[in-house]
């Protein structure tokens, strides 16, 4: 179960981004600026590297309340004892992942497309990624860009949360919101700044005041 408050600043690292600043110390400014979850995500590094990275973030997390997601790699969250794991399409089924990971932990889904959302278990997803929105050099392995109207189609197919993510800035907030989604995941609005926590608290003061401007309650 996912408290959907949870999603609504959602940071996904990048290793490459985060290079200059450091992961650890962009994750802890972003902390400090408010985001509400993390998502260590490295395509590159090996399910040991990954533990070990996850570890560290694991204890700078700990007591912020913040939820730890580990991207496609169920031995590494199991091995950190990550608040979840998030998966795309091509990955192992939700069944086999549920079955590993348990019922307390947090299971992620990509999804691209109204299909893929409509798929989607609700009693074993807990939440949907709907990617990418926009062109972004993070993320490759995709069919389409779907737009801010796609962010809609595939809202109103599922009743699980969601959360966008694809080249994502300050000013898709509203967008973000009114359309239905629950959060907005970031890379690089956050990674690779020069003030990862100025960002962080620039992206929080927007989302609140798109929030209470149309009296939403995440």
């Amino acid at each position: 179960m996912i408290e959907t408050s949870k999603l609504k600043l959602y940071l996904v690292t990048d290793p490459h981004l985060c290079a200059s600043f450091g992961l650890l110390n962009t994750v802890n400014a972003a902390i400090k600026g408010g985001i509400t979850m993390v998502q260590l995500r490295d395509k590159e590094a090996s399910t040991k590297e990954r533990v070990e990275i996850g570890r560290a973030l694991k204890k700078i997390l700990n007591d912020s309340q913040i939820p730890l997601i580990i991207n496609d790699d169920i031995e590494a969250a199991v091995a950190i004892d990550a608040d979840g794991i998030h998966v795309g399409q091509s990955d192992e089924n939700p069944v086999a992942i549920r079955s590993k990971i348990g019922r307390e932990k947090i299971l992620g889904l990509s999804c691209e497309t109204i299909k893929d959302a409509r798929d989607a278990d609700p009693a074993l997803v807990d939440y949907i990624g709907i990617s990418p929105v926009f062109p972004t050099k993070t993320k490759s392995d995709f069919n389409a860009y779907i737009g801010l109207d796609g962010i809609s189609d595939i809202v109103n197919a599922t009743s699980i949360p969601s959360v966008a993510i694809g080249g994502l800035k300050k000013e898709h907030c509203g967008e973000i919101f009114i359309r239905g989604c629950k959060g907005m995941a970031v890379i690089s609005a956050i990674c690779g700044k020069e003030d990862p926590c100025k960002e962080t608290k620039l992206l929080n003061a927007e989302m609140e005041r798109v929030l209470k401007y149309n009296k939403m309650v995440l």
